[in-house]
């Protein structure tokens, strides 16, 4: 079967409602994809923030992570260097420890089909455990911080990668190879496929 035009695919998923009941917020997907896309930025879930503005990232994660990829937001922002593909495209509403798990609908009835429809993908930053699972299946380690730890394993297509939330200051200065050792890599490799 061939690809439906990715137009056309974004179009269905922002009309998308499967899952609405679940949401606190209601249905508001939020995705940034083109097919001349060279980065895929494969997150988790929108927060409250995002859903709120409809734009990936616009929240002090976004800020963290596009210092890490040392980029402006004008770069991070055009669809056409960078798309942004979220595990749920929804906000999935909050649990006791931070935002619940991204629904598992959306992979389930648009990932597939999206991907396929962005033939020019040559790195993918996979962020947080529900996105390590599905685009690494079995090759990641037994937890988050070795799957990092084994970032080189995957590298240069893939680069596991802890969420750059606040939440995660602990985790960054407990693990301080990460930003000596990885950050320059993946700011060189952004450098390359989409330039400065």
């Amino acid at each position: 079967m061939k690809n439906r035009m990715l137009d056309t695919i974004v179009s269905d998923v922002r009309k998308c409602t499967i899952c609405e009941s679940a949401l606190p917020m209601g249905a508001r997907p939020v995705l940034q994809v083109d097919t001349q896309a060279k980065i895929l930025i494969a997150g988790q879930a929108p927060g409250i923030r995002v859903h709120e503005s409809g734009i990936p990232f616009t929240d002090p994660s976004g800020d963290r992570l596009r210092q890490w990829m040392g980029i402006d937001s004008d770069t991070f922002y055009d669809a056409t260097k960078i798309a942004i593909l979220p595990m749920g495209f929804c906000y999935p509403g909050t649990g006791k420890s931070g935002d619940l798990p991204p629904r598992p609908e959306c992979a389930k009835v648009w990932r597939t089909e999206i991907l396929a429809a962005m033939p020019n993908i040559e790195l993918i930053l996979v962020i947080g455990i529900y996105a390590q699972k599905w685009h690494m299946g079995e090759v990641k380690q037994k937890n988050l911080t070795e799957t990092v730890r084994s970032w080189r394993d995957y590298w240069p297509e893939l680069l596991p990668l802890p969420h750059p939330s606040p939440r995660n200051n602990i985790w960054l200065k407990k693990n301080p190879w990460f930003e000596q050792e990885v950050i320059p890599h993946l700011q060189d490799r952004v450098v390359l496929l989409v330039g400065d």
